[in-house]
């Protein structure tokens, strides 16, 4: 087991664990799971690891009961100079991007709040499965704030502008059962998130990589792309994938009645 970062109390912010092709990363901050600089970097940490390593999936899942996590250290930015501030966003900012743009596919399990950076956090990862005790929201405007992590970006491409305005202007928190009616959740699991989301990283660890890399390119561009292009874009995944990926090995593993063996 890995360990990134130590809060005051020594004690580790985040841990990491490797089987069976899934990585699995547990915030353990507490009270809140706020976003300290120590958990900034080690997050950083844990999608570097991803990024290079031989992991498949990512999970991220938490041990403070209550939280996924909270937004930003508000204690810490209260100091803060502007050029300050400035860099804590950009390093807040850092894993959550290479995070949302990386070619493997990451899962939040939610289990309790997930508010402000939790939320940007969350929404960073391909997929979201919360329990019947998770919450979700944006407070930043009842601080004078705005989402900073890509909130702004994320939540109006997930829940649509009307949905996402409504939430960031009024701060309010929503549960589990309207996250997932607005599409801000993926799967709801019950009684816990995390026993649901490893079921789920297992079943990707097992397929094929590049096919998995694919369809989320081509997704991503069914949202950001005339329809046109957007099959041109499938059309040229399908063929990489047919001539350089791992369908050859699929194909084979079907014709001949046996398991893939896939990178």
């Amino acid at each position: 087991m890995a360990v990134s970062g130590a809060a005051t109390t020594g004690q580790p912010v985040l841990t990491s664990d490797k089987k069976d092709g899934v990585l699995h990363g547990t915030i353990c901050a507490p009270p809140a799971n706020a976003l300290s600089p120590v958990l900034v970097e080690a997050l950083t940490g844990l999608v570097e690891e991803f990024e290079r390593g031989a992991a498949k999936v990512l999970v991220l899942s938490s041990a403070v009961p209550g939280f996924f996590a909270a937004g930003a250290d508000i204690k810490h930015v209260a100091g803060l100079t502007v050029e300050e501030f400035a860099d804590y966003r950009d390093a807040a900012r850092r894993p959550f991007e290479r995070l949302a743009t990386c070619r493997k596919p990451s899962i939040a399990a939610i289990d309790g709040r997930a508010l402000g950076g939790g939320l940007e956090l969350a929404m960073a990862c391909t997929l979201r499965c919360a329990s019947p005790a998770a919450r979700f929201g944006f407070p930043e405007v009842m601080l004078g704030l705005i989402p900073g992590g890509g909130g702004t970006q994320r939540l109006p491409r997930l829940v649509g502008r009307g949905r996402a305005l409504e939430l960031m202007l009024t701060g309010r928190e929503i549960d589990a059962d309207e996250a997932a009616r607005i599409g801000l959740v993926d799967r709801l699991c019950d009684p816990d998130a995390l026993g649901g989301t490893m079921a789920i990283a297992r079943r990707l660890a097992s397929v094929s990589a590049p096919a998995m890399a694919a369809i989320v390119n081509c997704v991503d561009a069914a949202r950001d792309l005339p329809h046109d292009r957007g099959m041109a874009v499938e059309g040229v995944a399908l063929l990489s994938a047919f001539d350089e990926g791992e369908a050859r090995e699929g194909i084979a593993a079907f014709l001949e009645k046996r398991p893939p063996a896939f990178a």
